[in-house]
């Protein structure tokens, strides 16, 4: 098989197509021959040495994507009641290794597709639809009527979370660098949307003079104008660093104005596949009833792989980047 791979870090000139053995199914793991692979901003950030990464050199970076099973051993195939089966359609959110034609999955991991979903929806869905979720439930649990501010909105995760966070019947306030994802994050169901660009701070302002109650801060470097945003009481959430990691912050910024700063990791509670498969399938569910829509920005072939990394480095996407073996 072939994997999109690098063995040192820095733009993506350093992503190469490599010819590699096969994976091999063992005791709870299958292999599963990808037909859509999700592009995401983590991907980037190992890239460019600046996220954890799993075994040595050449890496292969990807945690998302979908496919069907190729190959499983004897005893999980075997048994009375098998969970998969080899042909299955299925997808997975959090495993490592997936920018490859295949991969090597724990079955826990696995998420099985209803038939009416598609491989590209499922790898543009899960993992940033299931972050969506996760910070609108978790991070912190949205009530209707609260103002949302949402740092590119006019990405993946930001046009998701706009959806779902309308369907909470929340006021959402979008910031995105372009008319496109603008446009996108107002279509997703923005309230308001306010160029990411110089002055930012003051626009938003003017559309909240007391604060939002929540900030969405998926740049990172924006985080100290993110609590300056927030309102007396209110909450930020940082899950991402976009454009590099933020300033250190000074506790008693929280504790003078009674400020939360909440970290949002997916991986807290992804920790069952019963987990995995029910919160997917709520999202499934949101597919079906025409309640979330996903917005597919490029579909960019594997091996072309540095240039899938470029469009979204430069957020220039208005969506998801898709990477197809």
């Amino acid at each position: 098989m072939h994997a999109l791979t690098f063995s040192r870090f820095g733009g993506p000139e350093v992503l190469e197509w490599t010819a590699l053995p096969d994976p091999q199914p063992a005791p709870g793991v299958a292999v599963v021959r990808t037909h859509a692979i999700g592009l995401n901003f983590a991907d980037v950030y190992r890239r460019q040495g600046r996220y954890h990464l799993a075994g040595m050199p050449p890496w292969i970076a990807g945690y998302e994507g979908a496919g069907e099973i190729v190959a499983l051993t004897t005893d999980d195939s075997a048994q009375p009641t098998p969970r998969f089966r080899v042909g299955q359609r299925v997808a997975f959110a959090d495993s490592a290794f997936a920018n490859a034609e295949q991969v090597a999955v724990p079955l826990d991991k696995l998420i099985a597709l209803p038939d009416d979903i598609d491989f590209d929806t499922a790898a543009a869905l899960l993992l940033q639809g299931l972050t969506a979720q996760f910070l609108l439930e978790d991070s912190h649990a949205v009530q209707a009527g609260e103002t949302l501010l949402v740092h590119a909105a006019g990405g993946g995760v930001g046009q998701l979370l706009v959806q779902l966070a309308r369907g909470k019947d929340a006021r959402v306030i979008a910031l995105a660098s372009s008319d496109a994802k603008r446009h996108a994050a107002l279509a997703a169901g923005a309230t308001d949307a306010v160029d990411a660009g110089a002055g930012w701070q003051e626009r938003v302002r003017a559309l909240v003079p007391a604060g939002a109650d929540v900030v969405y801060d998926s740049v990172g470097r924006t985080l100290g104008d993110s609590l300056a945003l927030a309102r007396t009481g209110g909450t930020v959430v940082f899950y991402g660093m976009a454009a590099g990691d933020p300033d250190p912050v000074d506790p008693r910024v929280l504790m003078d104005r009674s400020l939360t700063l909440v970290g949002g990791d997916l991986w807290n509670v992804l920790t069952s596949a019963d987990a995995r498969q029910q919160r997917a399938d709520r999202l499934f569910a949101a597919i079906r009833s025409g309640g979330l829509a996903v917005a597919i920005a490029a579909r960019v072939p594997l091996r072309e792989g540095a240039r899938a990394h470029a469009l979204l480095e430069g957020r220039g996407s208005a969506g998801k980047v898709l990477l197809i073996p």
